[in-house]
């Protein structure tokens, strides 16, 4: 998978993508995040990117000319099955999402800045929005990384062991059940008999149990969607 980011700070998305998981899934070739600075798109000799609003108010919007040029620079080298706008009045980004991203060959992310793009990139060239929360960020930077982080995980191969995304929380809408490791008895905390049983149906059966538990404490939502 071959994910680009179009941002104002490139050097915003220099280490979350320069560890860990998503450092090992671009160095065994599964995942390839390469991030473009807008700014070599910019107009006049400023390089310019942003603007006044037509009609007044506060804030600077974004031009259209610019990601235009960088977006259609991209699409001339390879076909894109999704160019992705982080906005605060996108779909709210979620597990199954993120599995669907996950199944996907190449990705565009556009990261917004001051009061959003202008309008017409939206209309034209975005075929989808994401939201990570009903929250405000100083621009779609970090939102983008969220996004990398969650879709990048899932691609085959990147987990030592595949089948431990299957049991993240919201695979299921169920959120995880509680974990424990030695030692099995800390100052008298104990951990639970069945996972020290060997049964494994046993130890299923009950971590199933407490996912539903632990969901309808604390994430009820997820149950009344069903």
């Amino acid at each position: 998978m071959r994910i680009d980011i179009i941002t104002l700070l490139p050097e915003l998305l220099e280490s979350p993508f320069r560890h860990s998981i998503l450092k090992r899934a671009q160095e065994k070739g599964r995942l390839e995040v390469v991030v473009h600075d807008l700014r070599q798109f910019g107009l006049g000799k400023h390089h310019q990117l942003d603007d006044y609003a037509f009609g007044g108010g506060a804030g600077m919007v974004m031009m259209v000319e610019p990601i235009a040029q960088c977006i259609e620079s991209l699409q001339a080298e390879r076909r894109y099955d999704e160019v992705i706008y982080m906005s605060p009045d996108g779909d709210l980004f979620n597990q199954p999402m993120a599995n669907r991203l996950s199944l996907k060959d190449n990705l565009i992310l556009l990261c917004g800045h001051y009061k959003g793009v202008d309008e017409r990139v939206r209309e034209h060239f975005i075929t989808m929005e994401i939201s990570i929360g009903d929250y405000v960020l100083s621009g779609g930077e970090l939102a983008a990384a969220v996004v990398v982080d969650a879709i990048g995980r899932l691609i085959p191969g990147v987990l030592n062991d595949e089948s431990s995304a299957l049991l993240d929380s919201f695979q299921d809408d169920l959120v995880a059940p509680p974990v424990y490791t030695r030692p099995a008895d800390f100052r008298g905390w104990k951990v639970p008999e069945v996972l020290l049983s060997g049964n494994f149906p046993q130890i299923e059966e009950w971590r199933l149990e407490q996912s539903i538990l632990r969901t309808r404490q604390r994430r009820p939502n997820l149950l009344d969607e069903e």
